[in-house]
């Protein structure tokens, strides 16, 4: 090899190096922001930095790519010179703490200049676990408090070290609660562990909308128990708002429907293996993304999908639920997931085109969630065997999604997809759960669109079969292609007609404009029996009139956020952790 090959294959490497470490510190910067923002309750400051945040990667990814075009010319696409320099990059990053990170920019690189389809191996890293030849857990810096028998004394140091700018409301208030909530929880499921060792938190406090949480586990002899503390800013100062202590309800704090959290710990890879170690039962790659890195959560998703897809013989099939009228939607029976295509032509009545989804899609992943609204992961470019598509899916993609699906050799590609967690539709599972798991459901249904509309989230198509129940019995919306913002709408009432004649044409007698959304039409997506429908109308018919939503709008077009939070509130005393949340609580 050349020396001048050598020195332009080491440029490379240090040019993406350099410029990964410039995007991460700009991530840091961004994220550093949330400290600030929840100390000066600036709410809408942090919608934007959710927004700038998001968008950070691809921008940091064009920008390189942008310059290595220039710089390189002709020979930017020479194979050759990049397997070296994978080879070349990838040895100085062995056994680096977080260089999974740079090596998925890496491969962000290539994939953008080659256009690669499935994985290259030649000029990608394969993907392997990002903690792979260390202990992810040495390199998280960890607060750690030996339980000396006191509670209160003991969590009013926790509190202290994690102070902010503005003081606590009442510590020593907080405190007792927290103890208090602590021992009963203790002596209901935790007593045959043996007496507390220690508490151990990250050292960084995680921001979400309005809330900072601490995030901690109980020790005891062999027995790890996760605790969360969740810290609300008021006018009156830094307040404990809830402290959170099954698996169960830290699992929905860190759900995959919440947005993503604002948190500088050590380590990013040690924070996840952290909260894996508490909630084991939570996907590593939804933990990647629920921390803001979201790139390497898709890495990780397609990388663990693709060795269940080795180990299994199932095929993808069509999801369950009615066909969609935008999307294509098909999953693999053995896996948690649902695979999205764009479909070439739209069924009637949709209007909207490609790009138009793309949007709302798009909106979504920038927006609150408010635990109402499903992560969803855009794909480009993947590639599965043929034999694992049923031939009813595979012919249905071929006829009606062949812009983006096609056939090559023994393998289908699919150049767009979504890619989000499976969870039952609405509709089937009010006809498969009994009848008091029904009623909750479907008044969980209205709170849900009281919730979105709460996050400036109107869901558009308000049909049973867009709406998902999650394992934790939560309801949640997953169709996007109508979703807008509440703002950007205009809810009116139906104008009466002083023609009788007008009430029974089969067709709007009366101008309509685009935004407009006459709630009173609601009744129509309420296909469910009649004692439901009736439930629904009793404790939801505010959604029907338009002047619950134009109440709402003006809410949010003077700037008053409503806040939706993603935990119970415990009162004292109780025995266990609650299986039914109250109206409005995730």
């Amino acid at each position: 090899m050349s020396e001048q090959r050598k020195q332009t294959i080491a440029r490379i490497s240090e040019f993406i190096y350099e410029g990964f470490l410039k995007y991460n510190e700009n991530f840091a910067r961004i994220t550093e922001r949330a400290r600030r923002r929840f100390e000066q309750q600036d709410w809408g400051g942090h919608q934007q930095d959710i927004i700038e945040r998001v968008e950070l990667y691809e921008k940091s990814v064009r920008r390189i790519v942008v310059s290595l075009r220039k710089d390189l010319g002709p020979r930017v696409i020479d194979r050759r010179l990049w397997h070296s320099a994978r080879r070349y990059f990838g040895d100085r990053l062995f056994n680096v703490p977080d260089a999974g990170f740079m090596k998925t920019f890496f491969n962000s690189i290539t994939r953008r200049i080659f256009d690669t389809v499935g994985i290259d191996p030649e000029i990608e890293f394969v993907s392997s676990p990002p903690d792979e030849g260390f202990n992810p857990f040495e390199t998280l810096t960890l607060n750690r408090y030996p339980y000396w028998g006191t509670l209160d004394k003991t969590f009013k140091t926790i509190l202290d070290d994690f102070a902010f700018k503005v003081p606590y409301q009442d510590i020593d208030a907080d405190t007792r609660t927290i103890a208090q909530l602590i021992q009963r929880y203790f002596q209901a499921h935790l007593k045959q562990h043996g007496e507390f060792l220690r508490f151990e938190f990250i050292n960084s406090a995680f921001f979400q909308s309005a809330r900072a949480y601490l995030i901690g586990r109980t020790i005891q002899q062999g027995h790890t128990n996760p605790i969360v503390i969740a810290l609300k800013n008021t006018n009156r100062g830094i307040a404990v708002d809830a402290t959170l202590l099954s698996e169960e309800e830290v699992s929905i704090v860190f759900s995959y429907t919440r947005s993503y959290y604002f948190a500088n710990p050590h380590s990013v890879i040690g924070a996840v293996h952290f909260l894996h170690s508490i909630l084991p039962g939570k996907p590593i790659d939804e933990l990647y993304t629920v921390l803001g890195r979201l790139r390497q959560g898709k890495t990780e998703r397609h990388r663990i999908f693709s060795h269940h897809l080795q180990s299994t013989d199932d095929k993808f099939t069509h999801a369950e639920g009615d066909k969609g009228l935008v999307m294509l939607v098909f999953n693999l029976p053995s896996y948690d997931l649902v695979f999205k295509v764009i479909r070439d032509q739209f069924g009637y009545p949709k209007t909207i085109s490609r790009a138009e989804v793309q949007d709302k899609y798009r909106l979504v992943s920038r927006h609150d969630r408010a635990g109402r609204l499903i992560d969803t992961q855009e794909f480009r470019n993947l590639e599965f065997p043929l034999s694992r598509f049923a031939k009813a899916l595979l012919d249905e993609l071929l006829d009606e999604a062949a812009e983006t699906v096609r056939i090559d050799g023994d393998q289908v590609i699919i150049d767009h997809v979504y890619i989000e967690r499976r969870v039952r539709p609405l509709n089937l599972y009010l006809k498969e759960v009994e009848r008091t798991q029904a009623r909750e459901a479907i008044l969980d249904y209205g709170q849900t669109i009281k919730d979105l509309a709460n996050t400036n989230i109107f869901p558009g198509d308000l049909l049973l079969k867009n709406f998902g129940v999650t394992r934790h019995r939560r309801l949640v919306f997953y169709d996007y292609d109508e979703v807008a913002l509440v703002t950007e709408c205009v809810f009116r009432d139906i104008p009466d007609s002083d023609d009788d004649e007008d009430l029974l044409r089969s067709d709007v007698w009366f101008h309509v404009n685009k935004n407009d959304i006459f709630p009173e039409e609601f009744i129509k997506f309420l296909s469910m029996d009649a004692e439901l429908r009736a439930l629904f109308l009793e404790v939801h018919g505010d959604l029907l009139t338009a002047d619950y939503w134009n109440r709402v709008k003006s809410k949010h077009l003077k700037g008053d956020i409503e806040l939706v939070i993603p935990y119970f509130r415990h009162e004292l005393p109780f025995a266990a952790p609650p299986k039914q949340r109250a109206a409005g609580a995730k």
